[in-house]
């Protein structure tokens, strides 16, 4: 199944995707938490070779509660991508409320060393009214 980006931002050339679905079988909606699934395409469309260093999450809950989440590479890989490659990868979201919110960066490195900032776009973590 081919899956629909929903979101993009595209900065200096990288162009980060994201879909994002609310997983019912993961969730224990009785006990107060939701569990979203994002899938992440990075589309290196530069002029040159960039690697994937950190991650930096800002994840909002219902009741406007901010969390961070940082840290190295995205589910433990550091990617390296050529001009005109692409790197997906799925992770996942908790929630204690039925509808959030998640936005960040990737700290990104070029062949020479210097380092700079990639926009991961804003999208809504929200349980779909049939989901109950």
């Amino acid at each position: 199944m081919k899956q629909l980006f929903q979101h993009a931002a595209t900065t200096l050339g990288v162009t980060v995707r994201v879909a994002v679905n609310f997983l019912p079988e993961q969730s224990r909606v009785e006990a107060g938490k939701w569990f979203w699934v994002y899938h992440i395409r990075i589309e290196n469309d530069s002029d040159e070779q960039i690697k994937l260093i950190s991650r930096h999450w800002r994840i909002t809950d219902g009741h406007g509660v901010i969390n961070f989440v940082d840290g190295e590479g995205v589910v433990g890989e550091q990617p390296v991508l050529v001009p005109g490659q692409s790197h997906d990868y799925v992770s996942g979201c908790p929630l204690g409320t039925p509808q959030g919110s998640m936005e960040g960066h990737y700290t990104m490195r070029r062949a020479d060393g210097s380092l700079f900032e990639v926009a991961i776009p804003f999208f809504a973590l929200a349980v779909p009214a049939t989901a109950g």
